[in-house]
């Protein structure tokens, strides 16, 4: 029995003393592939990220300057509101298409 373990660390030495060296020269082209694909991967999903965060941004910088309209016309009186709101409504008329 114990010829048995023998034979199998003689080769699994022999197989870990030849196969590993060949495994790192022949697989670092592939790995260094690899990696270069990964760090190609984060860089646009950083992209991405930073884009969305930007339209965020955006758009809520416009909601913010609505609402300071708004809180401008509840605070106001009277003919002012009328006319801001007759304000506001034209822009979004003279932009819409007609069909």
């Amino acid at each position: 029995m114990s010829d048995v373990f023998d034979h199998l660390s003689e080769l699994f030495f022999i197989v870990f003393a030849i196969g590993l060296p060949v495994m790192l020269i022949f697989g670092r082209p592939y790995f260094r592939h690899w990696i270069a694909m990964k760090e190609k991967q984060l860089d646009s999903e950083s992209r991405l990220a930073a884009e969305k965060a930007a339209q965020y941004a955006t758009a809520n910088a416009e909601i913010e300057a609505r609402v300071r309209v708004l809180e401008q016309i509840v605070t106001d009186g009277g003919i002012q509101t009328a006319n801001q709101i007759e304000a506001l409504r034209a822009p979004r008329l003279t932009g819409e298409k007609s069909v």
